[in-house]
C-alpha cells in the first residue's frame, strides 16, 4: 500500500528497525528517558532567582524597639538573615567587600523619634551588585518589607522603600492605597518561570541529538550507503529515520510534563492537546535542524560540535535566560529566526495563563511553516549527500 508516494510495508520495516536499534542499547535507553527528567529535577532547583536565607548585615545605631522590629521584619519572610551585626559604619562595606553579606542595613540614630513624630524617617540600605539578577530581586524583597512596615508605624516611611536603594529622597502619596498583586505567579516563585522553559530545552535537545545521531551513526558503520541502494526511496528513508524520533519526543513531553506537575507543582492551565500540538510543530524543527546538521557531519564528534553550535545560542536568543525585550534591537530581530523563542512563549502560555490555539496560533503556525520549510531543505541536502 502506498500513501503520499511511501510504500507503507517498507516504511514499517524501516520504523520497526529504527526502534530496535535504538531501544536494544540500555545506554541510549537512559540517555532517552532517564537523563531529561534527571536534568529538569537538577535545573528546577539550581536554575533560580529567588532570594532565601540572604546574609545580612544590620548596624543598628538607634537601638530602640522600632529598629528591632523592623530588623524582625526583614527576617521573618525567610528571604534574609541576620549573618553579623556591625560596630561601626566601616564594617558594612567590609562585609559586602569580602562577601559576608549580601544586603547591608543601616538604621541611624533617631529613628524611632522621627517615626512618633511623623516625620521622615529613613534608612540605608546597601546591596551587593556583582550577581545583578539576585540584587535586583533582593532589593525588591526589602523594599516591599519596609514598604509594608512603614505603612504599619508612619505612613512617610514608606517612601524609603523605592528609593533608600539609591539614596535618593521621594514624595508621599497621601490617600492612595496601593495594593499590587502579581497574575499567573502570585508568589513570583523562579521555578514556576524557569521550569516551562527548560521543558523547551530539553526537547530541542532529544529531538536534535537523536535525529542527528541517528543518521550520522549510520554513515560511520558504511550502512547508509546499503540503505540508499535497497528498495527504500530517499523519502521513505527520511521518514523512517524521523517518524521513531516523533514518538520518543512525546514520549519525552509526557515524562518531563508528568514530573513538571507532580513534583515541582507547576500548574498547567491549558489543555494538553494544544501543548501537544504546539510541541509537535516544534519537534518537526528540531527533526529538520537535526537532519540538517546530519548533512555536513562525518562523525559523531563532529556532529555534536556543530549540534552545539546551534543550540547555545538558540536557548540564549529564546528568552529563557534573558527577556528578549531587554536585547539590543538587532538582536530582537534576530531572535525572530529562532523557532526555540516561539515554544518558549507559547509553552508559558499554555503552562501558567492557560492559553489556547485561539492565541497562540500565530507562534504555533511560524513554528509550522519553519519547522516545514527546514525539513525540506534538510531533505533536499540530505538528497544530494547521499546521492
Amino acid at each position: 500500500m502506498t500513501v503520499l508516494g511511501l510504500d507503507v510495508g517498507r516504511l514499517v520495516q524501516l520504523v520497526r528497525k529504527e526502534a530496535r536499534q535504538t531501544f536494544r542499547d540500555p545506554r541510549a535507553l537512559r540517555v532517552i528517558f532517564m537523563a531529561p527528567i534527571l536534568q529538569l529535577v537538577i535545573f528546577g532547583y539550581a536554575v533560580t532567582t529567588d532570594v532565601k536565607d540572604a546574609a545580612m548585615i544590620v548596624y543598628d545605631r538607634d537601638h530602640t524597639t522600632e529598629s528591632r522590629e523592623l530588623v524582625q521584619a526583614l527576617t521573618a519572610g525567610g528571604y534574609f538573615r541576620v549573618a553579623s551585626l556591625a560596630a561601626k559604619a566601616e564594617d558594612l562595606a567590609d562585609a559586602l567587600d569580602h562577601g559576608r553579606a549580601i544586603v547591608a542595613l543601616e538604621i541611624p540614630r533617631g529613628f524611632q523619634g522621627d517615626l512618633a513624630a511623623g516625620g521622615r524617617a529613613s534608612v540605608q540600605l546597601l546591596i551587593d551588585g556583582t550577581t545583578s539578577n539576585t540584587a535586583t530581586v533582593a532589593q525588591a524583597y526589602a523594599s516591599q518589607i519596609i514598604l509594608r512596615f512603614g505603612q504599619q508605624h508612619s505612613p512617610l516611611v514608606a517612601q524609603t522603600a523605592g528609593t533608600g536603594a539609591q539614596g535618593h529622597g521621594g514624595t508621599g502619596l497621601p490617600g492612595v492605597d496601593l495594593r499590587v498583586r502579581a497574575w499567573y505567579n502570585p508568589n513570583l516563585e523562579s521555578r514556576v518561570y524557569n521550569v516551562p522553559g527548560v521543558v523547551c530545552n530539553l526537547m530541542m535537545l532529544m529531538a536534535l541529538l537523536l535525529t542527528t545521531l541517528a543518521v550520522v551513526r549510520e554513515r560511520e558503520l558504511g550502512t547508509l550507503e546499503q540503505l540508499m541502494v535497497s528498495p527504500l526511496t530517499p523519502g521513505e528513508l527520511i521518514v523512517g529515520k524521523t517518524l521513531p524520533v516523533v514518538g520518543i519526543a512525546l514520549v519525552d513531553l509526557a515524562l518531563i510534563t508528568t514530573v513538571a506537575t507532580l513534583w515541582f507543582a507547576i500548574p498547567l492551565r491549558g489543555t494538553l492537546a494544544t501543548l501537544g500540538l504546539t510541541s509537535l510543530a516544534y519537534i518537526v524543527c528540531g527533526l529538520g535542524i537535526g537532519l540538517l546538521i546530519s548533512t555536513v557531519s562525518s562523525t559523531t564528534q563532529e556532529a555534536f560540535m556543530t549540534m552545539f553550535m546551534f543550540f547555545l545560542p538558540a536557548m540564549i536568543f529564546s528568552g529563557f535566560f534573558f527577556p528578549v525585550e531587554n536585547m539590543p534591537v538587532f538582536f530582537q530581530y534576530l531572535t525572530l529566526l529562532d523557532p526555540v523563542r516561539y515554544y518558549v512563549e507559547a509553552v508559558r502560555a499554555i503552562f501558567l495563563k492557560g492559553a489556547g490555539l485561539a492565541v497562540l496560533w500565530p507562534d504555533v503556525l511560524v513554528l509550522t511553516l519553519m519547522g516545514g520549510g527546514i525539513l525540506w531543505f534538510a531533505a533536499r541536502r540530505f538528497h544530494k549527500t547521499t546521492a
